[in-house]
């Protein structure tokens, strides 16, 4: 699963603001901004906003840092 934190970085490799990615995932941005301060949504809000920066073209590679995924 992923954390805040990730969700933070991907945000900002791909110049969304919590805003942006709430639209996307079809959430509130308040949903995003509490997760991203540390407290935890449930498991089927974290799939998600998950899925919603993956299809962006973030990669979440496990013990790696986020990444945006290479053409």
């Amino acid at each position: 699963m992923i954390t805040g934190e990730q969700v933070r970085a991907a945000r900002k490799l791909l110049g969304w603001s919590q805003e942006d990615l709430a639209g996307h995932a079809g959430m509130s941005d308040y949903t995003v901004g509490t997760f991203e301060r540390g407290l935890r949504p449930s498991e089927n809000t974290v799939t998600v906003l998950q899925r919603a920066l993956e299809s962006a073209g973030v990669e979440f590679p496990e013990g790696e840092p986020v990444r945006l995924r290479k053409p």
